[in-house]
């Protein structure tokens, strides 16, 4: 579907739960998480018809997120329903890859083809310290149980903050040497609703070409990330810029609340309950939601706050 822009909508991030095994400062409190009912959540059912519904207004590709969605007892069978969608070309999961050996190739039997680990650092009292309560070696083995699993696609994100982790950047960028993955760097956002991260942590993209002048410019690849290579790596380096040169003209996404709000722009207010309603309903509410997507989503830097009213968990990462 076509939004009022003339941007054609073909991608659905789904959250499927606000909970998560770890606590990553840049995304969720420590403490005092909302925790919702069970009857406040999109169930399984729901999932399945909106991802029927998107299907059948030209989404493509569908992403599942959290918090952590390797939490939910029942992914498995979300990922073989959603994957078997007719129209649906593409199923992939965001993870903090903790779950990952004990789940990596049962999600790729159920039909996902790709999945994206989040990775901020590779020191071990660096990833404690902003997990609050993760341990770099169950990081380690997720990504070693990914390889293992065979998906079409490994993608590791790091959020880039400056003072710290803005001295790993060759570190981080060298795991493309010994690894078939795309290692990309996200700028921060600042969506999160404390004032933990100073000015100082909202450094551009550009940072990490100038730690890496060896790197190549490679083809786009369809999505938003900027795609560099170093000589003789095995994966691409991505650069994604919300911030210092936002892409908003180009985006193609959707975003879809556990609790069943769509969102057409991450950082922006506007949400469209889907939650209790027949696929009619539904169809019409993800009509209105991605003809009303805005054009962009306006001043965000550390000076101007995201307007997207949850934390980062709560929304899809």
């Amino acid at each position: 579907m076509i939004d009022k822009m003339g941007r054609d909508i073909t991608y659905l991030r789904i959250s499927l739960t606000d909970k998560c095994n770890l606590r990553c400062r840049y995304c969720m409190p420590e403490e005092g998480v909302c925790k919702r009912s069970h009857h406040e959540m999109m169930n399984e059912d729901e999932v399945v018809t909106a991802v029927e519904v998107a299907a059948s207004l030209g989404i493509r590709k569908i992403r599942l997120t959290g918090g952590e969605p390797l939490v939910k007892k029942n992914i498995l069978s979300i990922c073989r329903r959603v994957s078997a969608v007719e129209g649906i070309q593409e199923v992939c999961l965001t993870t903090n890859g903790i779950l990952l050996p004990a789940l990596g190739r049962e999600l790729r039997r159920a039909g996902v083809n790709r999945v994206n680990l989040s990775l901020d650092t590779l020191d071990r009292a660096k990833y404690a310290y902003i997990t609050r309560i993760g341990k770099l070696e169950q990081f380690r083995a997720g990504l070693k149980a990914a390889m293992e699993a065979g998906f079409d696609k490994v993608k590791i994100n790091a959020v880039l903050i400056g003072g710290f982790n803005d001295d790993e950047i060759e570190a981080l960028a060298n795991l493309t040497m010994e690894y078939p993955v795309d290692m990309r760097f996200i700028e921060l956002m600042p969506i999160q609703d404390h004032d933990e991260f100073g000015q100082e942590a909202y450094v551009p993209y550009s940072k990490v070409l100038e730690k890496l002048p060896q790197a190549i410019p490679v083809e786009h690849d369809g999505g938003v990330a900027k795609l560099y290579r170093l000589p003789g790596a095995k994966g691409n380096i991505g650069l994604i810029s919300p911030i210092s040169a936002h892409f908003c003209g180009e985006c193609n996404r959707l975003r879809l609340t556990a609790d069943g709000k769509l969102k057409p722009c991450l950082h922006a207010p506007d949400e469209y309950s889907i939650r209790g309603l027949d696929r009619d309903g539904m169809k019409a509410v993800f009509e209105q939601a991605i003809w009303n997507k805005p054009a962009w989503h306006g001043d965000l830097d550390a000076l101007h706050r995201s307007q997207a009213g949850r934390n980062m968990n709560e929304i899809g990462g």
